[in-house]
């Protein structure tokens, strides 16, 4: 019976230590990809400039995998610059929304009522405007472009992670172990940091890993229609919609490489958006 115990005891152990292992490794292999792709896209920006009309209109090849557009420019070159840019404006515009979302929402969670309430009202009235049309009118006031794109994409991506850590940060502050540590003499600074900190930062983490590919998407979608970064420059977004005047003329791969690549990259984020959460989990820790 003993032995029939350990045995069971053991194979949980057995089976789930190699699933962290896998999300590690998943989360470091789509991180290592995505260092590849910005560092090869800013490499070869000078090539995906180039101009050649003797090699125009181009269908895959081995010397040209993407094959070419209507000015001869290599179709890989300019994906991954285009690719490349798209990822720094979703990491610059990420980063600044998620530090938003986060002094919003302790400011929400810990400043009362009457500061709890303006957030809301904040908040309900971001996601009360059609998402798209507010990013067109920040981007237009203030003069499209790399900044006016990263711009708008991070004041209109702060409100779901804000209420994500409004929410922790009153959850633990109800806590019994907050409560525990305030009667033991514990100063609210020291509360923050030793307690309220470790609680929220793993779903603040996920949080911040998750909008990537919702600012990635914004921005190729925004400068598609016209309202983001210039026409000079190889994004994603100028790239598709470029191709649309030569679908038609059977130039299929103008579209199809870059679209995929796009879609390439959303999923390598939300691949380590979900192994983050799998590792940060409180309730996967043994497994």
């Amino acid at each position: 019976m003993a032995e029939l115990a350990s045995g069971i005891l053991h194979i949980p152990k057995a089976r789930r230590l190699p699933s962290r292992r896998a999300a590690l490794v998943l989360a470091v292999a789509s991180v290592a990809l995505l260092v590849g792709v910005v560092v090869a896209g800013r490499v070869l920006e000078p090539a995906a400039m180039a101009t050649d009309f003797t090699q125009k209109n181009l269908p895959p090849s081995l010397a040209h995998p993407f094959g070419t557009d209507w000015m001869g420019r290599d179709m890989l070159a300019r994906t991954l610059a285009g690719l490349s840019l798209s990822v720094l404006v979703g990491l610059g515009a990420a980063g600044a929304s998620s530090l938003i979302a986060l002094v919003l929402g302790s400011a929400a969670a810990l400043g009362g009522r009457r500061a709890d309430a303006a957030v809301s009202w904040l908040i309900d009235l971001m996601m009360g405007i059609p998402h798209i049309v507010l990013l067109i009118l920040i981007s237009f006031a203030l003069g499209k472009g790399f900044w006016g794109v990263t711009v708008g994409v991070a004041l209109t991506h702060w409100p779901s992670l804000t209420r994500v850590v409004r929410a922790e940060i009153l959850q633990c502050r109800q806590s019994g172990f907050v409560a525990a540590a305030r009667k033991l003499g514990a100063t609210p600074v020291q509360v923050a940091l030793r307690h309220m900190v470790p609680f929220v930062l793993p779903q603040f983490l996920v949080g911040l890993i998750l909008m990537f590919p919702h600012a990635i998407l914004h921005e190729a979608a925004l400068t598609f229609l016209g309202f983001g970064l210039p026409p000079e420059q190889p994004a994603i977004g100028i790239i598709l919609s470029e191709s649309m005047t030569y679908l038609s003329a059977g130039l299929w791969w103008l579209a199809v490489f870059p679209g995929l690549a796009l879609i390439a990259a959303v999923m390598l984020f939300d691949a380590v958006g979900s192994s983050v959460r799998r590792l940060v989990d409180p309730t996967s820790a043994q497994e």
